[in-house]
């Protein structure tokens, strides 16, 4: 059966969402927190010295994001701190500092209640799922949340720009995470809750898109097709319901 996008009138095949405030629920945390444990791991007689160098690069990388667009690694982090300051760091004191930084924001990170049911509706209706999220961090430490949480068997394909060269709004993550899904870009939905990461970006690209509503991501989100409160609403609006 073929779905019609009654936000555009055309086929609809895939629904794309973002992770971190999308699929996520947004929460406030104290970063200098996150990286003085990795700090500690790399010299722990530096340690807050290293900390806030680490804070300070990883602020101006997704500063970098906003003109350049190119992609950014924790490792590639943590590597430019030791450099700065001239600490010799050992490979494997590196991996243990990075999987420090991420056990620290591992109570932190939780799935909207929603997630797992909205999914389960898209997948019934026959769409295929994708996600795309813009990240430093690796493949495994995501994939760990979306096992723990049920929703890894719900989604297709999952693209983290830590494995590509650029991150969202440059065209190259939505076309390769359609070009993975096997469907045009103009039979996909893009979900997300940033109107320039998410929603301008999917709009260029040649997508509809759906924002999230919130408060605390800068940007006009008046180029999306929709605006939903909840992920439970995506259904609906879509005119699965």
């Amino acid at each position: 059966m073929t779905i019609v996008s009654p936000l555009t009138g055309e086929p609809l095949e895939a629904v794309v969402l973002d992770w971190g405030g999308t699929l996520t629920e947004h929460v406030e945390v104290e970063l200098i927190d996150m990286w003085r444990v990795a700090a500690e791991r790399i010299d722990p007689e530096r340690a807050e010295e290293l900390t806030e160098q680490l804070v300070a690069i990883e602020a101006a990388s997704w500063a970098k994001t906003t003109t350049t667009m190119r992609s950014s690694r924790l490792m590639d982090l943590l590597l430019e701190a030791g450099h700065v300051l001239d600490v010799d760091v050992a490979e494997a004191v590196l991996h243990a500092a990075q999987e420090a930084h991420l056990d620290a924001w591992t109570p932190t990170i939780r799935h909207r209640d929603d997630a797992v049911p909205t999914l389960q509706a898209l997948r019934a209706a026959g769409l295929r799922i994708g996600m795309l999220s813009n990240t430093h961090w690796p493949r495994s430490f995501h994939e760990r949340f979306l096992e723990r949480d049920g929703l890894d068997g719900l989604i297709d394909v999952r693209l983290y720009t830590s494995e590509i060269d650029w991150v969202k709004p440059h065209i190259q993550p939505f076309a390769t995470v359609v070009q993975r899904l096997r469907v045009p870009m103009e039979r996909c939905v893009f979900v997300g809750d940033r109107p320039i990461d998410d929603i301008q970006g999917a709009v260029e690209a040649g997508m509809s898109a759906v924002w999230v509503r919130n408060d605390h991501t800068p940007g006009d989100p008046s180029d999306a097709h929709a605006v939903i409160d909840a992920l439970s609403e995506l259904p609906g609006v879509l005119g699965l319901a």
